[in-house]
């Protein structure tokens, strides 16, 4: 469609910017972008955007008061702010897509040629530099240290998002729940949660998602696809991160560590996780049957399926369904063979659940990682750390329904029911307060 039939139908002030734009040519970061052409620039970035060029000491006047990103010419700022309004005037023939102007529309069609196609996994990209970054994946090139904690990275925009783990710098806000983070893109992908839109959808299920990597890993699914696989033991992945992990199940690393109780963790997420439940007091997640509080989502999930019954693990052999995933796992290895026991060397136990082995063997090493911080004692799991902690508390959660006597415990209430029941059933039935 040509620019000036389409330019009319755009609000004056949209329009005025669109002007703006064209008459500016893309210029690439020198630091950033080396030996590259200004049809292959990265849009992933604005190229005068400082927060993905900390190099350079470039004055950037001009903000964005949509996203806070600072730029070095007003046209800069103009051309960034189609990004918010929508004004996208180039459209692909191929698959429908649409661009702020012609240089952009370029750069996707070649990804449609496949002009920079990757020889691993046939992934394409708009230009050399992309494309050279992405293969870094299959190489394990890593050539971006942290000098903080010597972490490395494929691309140089993302030590510049974590360096601000190291600072706490987090720039960007969500104007709706406040909630801040150290990239723009952060950013976007968190809105969505608030606009509940889903933009990437699959094409084969109709599941939607709210990045587009999610639907990609999604699609391997479909496929079976798993193009990461180990050098060791020739397990394949179907994401970079899970390969990753899995390394250090070989190599022993555990390089995030909780500095409360010196425990170490494979994974950031592993970490993040155990603050929150063993360490953290905010309890936000309440259950509607009973009323007990959890620290996630994701464990008054799983509470409430005490109350409800729902058993959503069925054996593929016969029609018998399970409450909990490790259930289903022992019965499987039990019932028919299906599946590879994990054995202790201290003393052969089985265990059909590696979680359970593990606990079992810092029982042998007399490992107590989880330190009461009311007092000095210390235990094997997490569990048994929040059972003493009712020691030090006067939160009594359970109560009894006969009687209405709360408990501290679980252990606790479950010996008085037993001595209640009996005493009302002598009484003939009659319900009483036991003193």
């Amino acid at each position: 469609m040509p620019l000036n039939s389409l330019s009319t139908t755009l609000s004056s002030d949209v329009a005025v910017i669109i002007s703006v734009c064209f008459a500016l040519d893309d210029i690439p970061c020198c630091t950033c972008y080396t030996d590259k052409s200004s049809f292959e620039t990265k849009i992933e970035a604005d190229s005068n955007d400082i927060t993905e060029h900390p190099h350079d000491d470039k004055l950037r006047p001009y903000l964005c008061t949509m996203c806070e990103k600072r730029f070095t010419t007003k046209g800069y700022l103009n051309k960034h702010k189609l990004t918010h309004t929508g004004g996208k005037l180039c459209l692909c023939p191929q698959c429908g897509k649409l661009f702020a102007n012609q240089h952009q529309l370029r750069d996707h069609m070649n990804v449609h040629s496949s002009k920079y196609k990757c020889t691993e996994c046939g992934k394409c990209f708009i230009g050399r530099y992309a494309l050279t970054e992405h293969r870094r994946i299959h190489s394990g090139e890593k050539p971006f240290e942290c000098t903080v904690c010597s972490k490395r990275f494929t691309a140089s925009r993302h030590l510049v998002e974590h360096n601000r783990i190291h600072s706490g710098e987090k720039p960007f806000e969500c104007t709706v729940c406040s909630k801040r983070f150290t990239a723009s893109r952060r950013l976007v992908e968190h809105s969505r949660i608030h606009s509940g839109e889903k933009p990437y959808k699959c094409h084969l299920c109709d599941k939607a998602f709210t990045q587009s990597t999610a639907r990609t890993t999604h699609m391997r699914v479909h496929t079976g696809h798993k193009p990461w696989k180990c050098d060791l033991c020739d397990k394949a992945f179907s994401q970079s991160g899970d390969l990753t992990a899995h390394m250090r199940l070989h190599t022993g690393e555990k390089p995030y560590k909780c500095s409360l109780c010196d425990k170490s963790f494979t994974q950031s997420s592993t970490l993040q996780q155990h603050m929150q439940r063993v360490h953290g007091n905010r309890r936000p997640h309440d259950c509607r049957y009973c009323g007990k509080l959890f620290k996630s989502s994701k464990e008054l999930k799983l509470h409430v399926r005490i109350h409800t019954g729902a058993k959503p693990y069925s054996c593929r052999h016969y029609s018998e369904c399970f409450t909990w995933h490790h259930q289903l796992k022992t019965h499987l290895l039990k019932s028919h063979n299906e599946g590879t026991w994990l054995t202790c060397n201290v003393c052969r136990k089985k265990f059909s659940d590696s979680t359970n082995l593990k606990t079992h063997v810092l029982r042998h090493e007399g490992v107590k990682p989880y330190v009461c911080c009311e007092c000095p004692k210390s235990f094997c799991t997490a569990a048994e750390l929040r059972s003493h902690q009712q020691v030090h508390s006067n939160y009594k959660q359970f109560c009894c329904f006969l009687c209405g006597k709360n408990f501290k415990s679980k252990l606790g209430i479950m010996k008085h029911f037993k001595k209640c029941f009996s005493v009302n059933m002598t009484s003939g039935g009659q319900l009483f307060h036991c003193l």
